[in-house]
Formats: structure tokens, sequence, C-alpha cells
């Protein structure tokens, strides 16, 4: 969605052998094309999976219509962004972790064993580990990828101001985007995202995980 203060309008018109010019202002919002699709659900509810299994049947499906029409598959990512993973040690979760998905760099952005001011349920929090993969993966992917990816929108990301900045640019971009987010949160940056005309905000249940992914997919296929 572009937001503009003002824009003009000129045409004319000819009636009864006179033509007449007139001039049109309008002011508010321009949406875009794309929808903005958001994944929540409750933890554990297979928010990622889902998202996983969509990423996977788009690229699979653009690299075939570029080879129909030889071009390299390749040449380009098709998806960009950043992904959340979790961190195991002996079996047991202890962490989580932003990974690039072009690039797969990687940095632990809470483990229970960091030393931070900044704690949520238990885990320390690293806002520096999303300020230099996370940050840096949405905005190559503003300007080099096809579509943007964004897991997780939650409790541990919004604690880097520069993420919640960069996120909100990229709502602004007219591009296929589709994200995670958690449920119960209030930040105003998950409480904007819900908002908006142009999102679509899908839950993931237990009755319905099966067969969200394509219906996730249908959904971005008819603009893209």
């Amino acid at each position: 969605m572009t937001r503009f203060d003002q824009i003009d309008y000129y045409d004319c018109i000819t009636y009864a052998g006179r033509t007449v010019a007139f001039s049109i202002s309008v002011t508010g919002e321009i949406m875009g094309i794309h929808p903005k699709i958001g994944i929540t659900g409750l933890p554990r509810s297979g928010k990622s999976a889902v998202l996983e299994k969509v990423m996977n049947m788009l690229i699979e499906e653009r690299k075939q219509e570029k080879r129909a029409r030889n071009d390299d598959p390749n040449a380009k990512p098709i998806v960009g962004g950043m992904k959340t993973q979790t961190v195991m040690e002996d079996g047991q979760r202890v962490g989580f972790e932003c990974v690039d998905i072009v690039t797969g760099d990687s940095a632990v952005m809470a483990h229970r064993e960091i030393e931070s001011r900044h704690r949520i349920l238990g885990y320390g929090i690293d806002p520096t580990a999303l300020d230099k993969i996370g940050v840096d993966a949405i905005q190559r992917t503003i300007e080099e990828c096809e579509i943007l990816v964004i897991d997780e929108i939650g409790k541990f990301s919004v604690e880097s101001e520069a993420f919640v900045e960069v996120v909100r640019k990229a709502m602004e971009i007219d591009k296929p985007t589709l994200v995670t987010l958690h449920k119960k949160s209030r930040h105003p940056l998950l409480q904007d995202i819900r908002r908006r005309d142009d999102a679509r905000i899908l839950e993931v249940t237990p009755v319905n995980k099966a067969l969200l992914p394509y219906k996730i997919h249908k959904l971005m296929r008819e603009t893209y």
C-alpha cells in the first residue's frame, strides 16, 4: 500500500461541439495488487511448516515456468527474506536463530544462556543478530527477489528496532509477501499488519494445516 498526499488527473470531454478541460485531485492510499499473506496460530501449531510447504511449491512452479521460456531458473533467487529455526542441544530446545533464506547465513537471536536485560520466556534476546541477518536479508529481498518471506514476526524479533522499521518498509512494497505472525502479540507492528486492507491473515489449526498450504499457494498465484 503506497501513501500519497495528492495526485492530479487531467482530461477533457467534448459535448455539443465544445471541449472542456477538467482536473481531479485525489488524496489517500494506493493499494498494491499483490496480497500480504499472514500465517498465524498457537505455538507449535505448524506455522513454519505451512510456510515451508508454500515456499517449496512456489519455487518449483516458478522454476518450471522459467525453463519453459528457456530462461535460467537460477539466474536470481525466487524467494528471499528470513526464517527462524530452533537451536537444539542434547535434544532440548535452548534458543532460536534467524537465517537468511538466500545465503544461509545465521545468527542466534534468543538463547537461554544469553545474558541480556531483554529476556522473554526464559530466553535472553540479542537484537543485533536480527540487525545483522534479518534486516539485511529483508532489504536485499525487496530489491532482488520475486517473493518476500518473513518467519517470524513475533515477540523475539520486535525487540530489534531496525527489524521493525525494515518490516514496515517491506509491507509498503507491492511484492508477493508471506509472513508468519505471533498469534497473541499486541505489538503495534503486528496490530498494523493485521489491520491492513491488503492483508489476509490465516490461522493454522489441526483441522486445516494439511490443506492450508494449497489455499495460500492459490492466493499467492492469483496475482503472481
